[in-house]
């Protein structure tokens, strides 16, 4: 279809160019394979729980969100209203809105980052009162006007590095069919480095961003209140429907516990935020992205994933337990599930069984042992994808060993295994400590990381040490567990394992939930870096 500039449109003309751009959008949600997952409303109309700005410009009154700003109430800087739930990567995004003032400047920011101080910065798609404005998309503290109205345009990084690829559509034209001072809808697509805004039914402006440094794939979703004269903005019905990913691309959820044991144990939120930081810099075609302090809030967290990984307290208090049937449902779609330490912990009965689906196997009270002890005579799964890269290690950590398999070990590879010491028997009878079933395979190899395959195709993996955070900068520790996360979303490991750069303390104290104690010796954890990072190398 061929597309001729035409400067001076006709009436008719400026409607069947944007009646063309309207059929066009069609062909674009095809070519998009758009999700058949039905929106999920992410305001609640009532309050702005889940939201987070400055409540001297943000409330809510009767249904909508009000961003306002008065005389007597200005905002000196542009100032915006967070979803805090989540962020987005490849979506769609649906609200309504209207501009009862005779001046406004707003947008919505989505993929974009949070600054803090309810600053943010990003793609934005723009809404105002002034009348070439509304439509467009810009980029917040960044490359500026990106595509105008009617534009279909390639940018790169910095500055002036727009193409225009088509005009569609004239801008005054389009302009008509936003209503002033009443309800307009605003329909937003973002899938890979694509975005497609629509306006009323009509397509506003399209993006494919190519730049290296400025693309952004993911990202948090606000609303902005621009400085200057006064202004009210009023939105509602918002909805948003996540899409799955493009090109090869994989998405892993991370939901992070909330803090356990004290200062280098049980670490959730470090461990997670520094398995995402090295995926991101190792293997750019996986997302991740982190749910902190427990189970996600968020009602869309795991629509478009393709693994969850659980890095949390278990037993009783695991935080699967209320979500079994939602958590079931998404394993037969196929997603992947890994449980990295305390999360292989869930109780005998209903949960227990679920795990041997999920993931093949568990610990099991009266069953299973915790005690800490050091790897002997290990063994590594030779031909797995997960064991790429490492060779057999030594480290001393809480693992934890006789765990519950399915029966025959179906579907169910052991990964890593190790022969406990006697030491490890010493304890006395209990729930975690030790059993009867234990001391009869004295001196038998265990099991304490193993891959698990369902017939739905789904993959699960099952980690019993991460008890120390310190053992993430064990390079064979480490790219195990980065392995694991790329098997179980699906995608192709690489020959040598996913690499990643040697950790310094620095890196492994960084969003630790507990301040360092007074005596805690970081002399001695450099040491045992230092050693590790020799002792590996020496093996390669």
């Amino acid at each position: 279809m061929k597309f001729i500039r035409i400067f001076t449109p006709s009436p008719r003309t400026a409607r069947l160019r944007i009646a063309t751009g309207t059929l066009l959008w069609l062909i674009l949600l095809t070519g998009f394979n758009l999700s058949s997952r039905a929106e999920t409303p992410i305001f609640n109309g009532t309050n702005l729980d889940g939201w987070e700005g400055d409540s001297k410009f943000w409330r809510v009154e009767n249904g909508a969100i009000i961003g306002e700003t008065t005389a007597d109430n200005p905002t000196p800087n542009n100032t915006f209203l967070i979803w805090k739930q989540g962020e987005v990567d490849d979506f769609e995004l649906k609200l309504r809105y209207r501009i009862p003032s005779d001046w406004a400047n707003a947008g919505i920011q989505f993929r974009s980052e949070d600054l803090g101080d309810h600053v943010v910065r990003g793609y934005q798609a723009d809404i105002a009162t002034e009348d070439w404005i509304t439509g467009i998309i810009y980029e917040e503290r960044g490359r500026g006007i990106v595509a105008r109205r009617g534009q279909r345009v390639e940018i790169g990084d910095g500055q002036n590095s727009v193409r225009v690829l088509e005009e569609f559509g004239e801008s005054a034209a389009l302009g008509e069919r936003i209503h002033s001072k009443d309800w307009n809808e605003y329909h937003i697509v973002a899938k890979g480095n694509r975005i497609v805004q629509h306006l009323n039914g009509h397509r506003m402006a399209e993006v494919t961003d190519r730049g290296e440094r400025d693309a952004r794939l993911s990202g948090i979703l606000a609303l902005q209140l621009h400085s200057g004269p006064p202004m009210r903005i009023e939105v509602k019905d918002v909805r948003l429907k996540r899409l799955p990913l493009e090109d090869g691309r994989r998405k892993v959820v991370m939901v992070a516990g909330s803090r356990s044991h004290g200062y280098g144990a049980h670490e959730h939120n470090a461990g997670t935020r520094l398995f995402k930081r090295l995926l991101d810099e190792g293997m750019p075609s996986i997302t991740s992205t982190i749910y902190h302090n427990g189970w996600p809030k968020d009602p869309t967290a795991f629509d478009n994933a393709n693994a969850i990984l659980i890095y949390s307290n278990g037993g009783g208090g695991h935080p699967v337990l209320p979500h079994l049937e939602q958590v079931d449902a998404l394993m037969k779609r196929g997603v992947g599930l890994l449980c990295f330490h305390y999360a292989v912990e869930v109780p005998k009965g209903d949960p227990g069984e679920h795990f041997l689906n999920w993931i093949g196997g568990y610990f099991e009270t009266h069953w299973s042992v915790n005690p800490h002890w050091t790897l002997q005579e290990t063994r590594i799964a030779p031909d797995h994808p997960i064991t790429r890269g490492v060779r057999p290690y030594e480290i001393n950590d809480e693992w934890y060993y006789h765990m519950r398999f399915r029966e025959n070990m179906d579907g169910v590879t052991a990964i890593l295994s190790a022969t406990p010491p006697e030491s490890t028997l010493e304890r006395p009878d209990g729930p975690h400590s030790n059993n009867p079933h234990v001391r009869a395979k004295k001196g038998q190899p265990q099991h304490l990381l193993w891959a698990g395959e369902r017939a739905d195709g789904g993959r699960g993996f099952g980690f019993t040490g991460g008890h120390y955070h310190w053992n993430w900068g064990h390079p064979g520790q480490r790219t195990l567990a980065l392995n694991a996360i790329v098997w179980a979303a699906g995608a192709e490991v690489p020959t040598d394992g996913v690499p990643s750069r040697r950790l310094t303390l620095e890196d492994l104290e960084a969003n630790q939930d507990y301040s360092p104690p007074d005596n805690f010796d970081r002399e001695r954890i450099r040491r045992q870096l230092d050693e590790w990072q020799s002792g590996e190398a020496a093996t390669r």
